[in-house]
This record gives structure tokens, sequence and C-alpha cells, in this order.
């Protein structure tokens, strides 16, 4: 069951991400069951995003769902979901969890923090960027542990 778990959190981290570049273009088309689909999206990003125009990315003319911060989050999110699948059969517990995590955060808490206290407002390029390792070691993380926890669990009721 762990290793579906990490098979359904790609496959949704693949599909949130290629949504979040659809939907502008979406909301752009004359499809009416198009221009609802992507209406749920924005919706369901606002639950999660403060989507200011000022800090997201804009394609075709459109703000995308997510801000600059989350778009960055959800790319390397879905990368880091697709890199945790390479390597042998048999995947194990990534060491150290924790401290990857915190040092992954450093460049996002670094930009956040920046901004929160007014020293200075990145651009949405960089707000991107400096999420990049975090979205991306997160998702690792998490689809390494569910297939490891996975290949355990197939490996006790083998033997």
């Amino acid at each position: 069951m762990p290793r579906l778990i990490a098979l359904g959190l790609t496959l949704g981290a693949v599909l949130w991400c290629a949504t979040l570049f659809l939907a502008p273009f979406a909301v752009r088309g004359s499809h009416p069951y198009l221009a609802v689909a992507a209406a749920s999206v924005y919706g369901g990003a606002s639950l999660i995003c403060h989507q200011r125009p000022e800090r997201s990315f804009h394609l075709g003319g459109v703000q995308q769902p997510v801000c600059a911060r989350c778009a960055g989050l959800y790319v390397s999110g879905c990368f880091g979901a697709l890199a945790a699948w390479v390597g042998g059969r048999r995947p194990r517990v990534p060491r150290r969890t924790r401290t990857v995590l915190a040092l992954a955060a450093i460049p996002t808490a670094i930009t956040f923090g920046v901004e929160l206290l007014g020293l200075a407002y990145p651009s949405n390029s960089l707000r991107a960027i400096s999420a990049l390792p975090l979205g991306a070691a997160a998702a690792w993380v998490f689809v390494r542990a569910l297939r490891a926890e996975g290949a355990a669990a197939s490996r006790a009721r083998a033997a």
C-alpha cells in the first residue's frame, strides 16, 4: 500500500504541476468547460496560496493559479518525486531527513524573512528559485520513504 501511495503522490505532483501551467491558457480559451475547470483550479489554489498578482508569474497575459514561491515549490516537488523513483528496487529510508529538509528550507526562509522584515523585496524569479530546494527535498524524502516502507513490507510478507 505505501508504494501505491508513493505512486499516487508522484502522479498527483506531475498533474498538479502541469495544471498550474495549463490553467492560465484555459482561462483565456473559448471552451466553457475548460474555463470552468480552470476556475476550479484557481479556487482550489486560493485555499493554499495568497495569489497576489504582483508576486505571481503570468503566462499568456494571465496570472498563474499560485504565486512564484508556490510555483517553485510545486515544480521542484514534481521533479523531486520523480527522482525518488530513480535507484534500485530496494530503496532505503532516507537518512537525516530532518537535516536535509531543514537545509533545503534555508533559501526559502531567508527570502521570506527578508521580505517579512521589509529589508528587501525579492523578484518573482528569486522567490521561485529559493523554493526549489525545499520542494524537491520534501517530495524526494516522502516518496522515497514510502517506497522503502513498501519494499520492507513486501520483504516481510515474502519471509
